[in-house]
């Protein structure tokens, strides 16, 4: 389930399958082996109401979630950009050659943070967050070694400086490991399966019944696989671009 949802074209023709599959089921199968009486109808019609009221509410719920967290990354993005930027203001007061070679450092890192946002690769991810935590290694004994050689405020603010460019690569990191519970998905596909099961167990009708296996699982498929996208940050279309990150990269001198 969770290789499932962190790919939303994978989910989107699983539940397509299922959700037609368990329409038909209901049309055909609980239809012939248990027919529906009209004397049923009205309690039928409660429970299906609720049911697809209960899946209408967890889909609002869910998506809600989803967006929420997107808004996070982005977020994040953001303020790491500017603590960056504002970090690589800072390192000239370390003076030279120190500052020059922290500048290098931090220049190769927004490099490394623009394509962690861009890679859909696992491996190629592993290797980034590798270089990542050794370029931080590197840009922390610069700007430590200097405060400890010169304990002043100056090199109080450069080091709390930096501190915060290795605090939002870690909001970051966590922002876009923190995705919709497997628990919540596995409720929302159990309930639209039995949503569609109740739909086709209630149809009248062979033009009914045709219409019913196509729009209704189409429509909740969907839906469940736009909120897979938005929560997706790697596999989905809906991705966050580090727009801020790119434009702080450009405003860089080239040499």
């Amino acid at each position: 389930m969770t290789q499932l949802v962190h790919h939303p074209a994978y989910l989107f023709i699983t539940l397509i399958v299922l959700l037609s599959v368990a329409a038909a089921l209901g049309a055909i199968g609980l239809q012939r082996a248990i027919p529906l009486s009209d004397e049923a109808r009205d309690n039928y019609n409660v429970v299906q109401g609720a049911t697809l009221t209960l899946l209408a509410l967890l889909i609002g719920f869910t998506l809600s979630m989803a967006v929420s967290r997107y808004d996070q990354r982005k977020n994040y993005e953001e303020e790491e950009a500017n603590a960056i930027g504002t970090q690589y203001l800072r390192v000239e007061l370390l003076g030279e050659p120190r500052a020059a070679k922290v500048k290098a450092l931090l220049r190769d890192y927004v490099l490394l943070r623009i394509d962690y946002y861009k890679t859909r690769d696992a491996r190629e991810l592993e290797i980034i967050n590798g270089k990542t935590a050794d370029l931080q290694g590197q840009l922390w004994a610069n700007v430590r070694d200097a405060a400890i050689a010169q304990p002043t405020p100056i090199a109080a603010l450069v080091v709390g400086g930096m501190n915060d460019v290795i605090n939002t690569q870690g909001y970051t990191q966590a922002a876009w490991l923190n995705r919709i519970p497997v628990s919540a998905w596995t409720l929302m596909i159990a309930i639209a399966f039995f949503s569609n099961l109740m739909q086709g167990y209630g149809v009248r009708g062979e033009s009914g019944r045709r219409v019913l296996l196509f729009v209704l699982p189409i429509t909740v498929s969907l839906s469940l696989s736009l909120i897979a996208d938005i929560d997706s940050p790697r596999g989905g279309l809906i991705r966050v671009v580090p727009q801020n990150l790119i434009s702080l990269q450009q405003s860089f001198p080239t040499n």
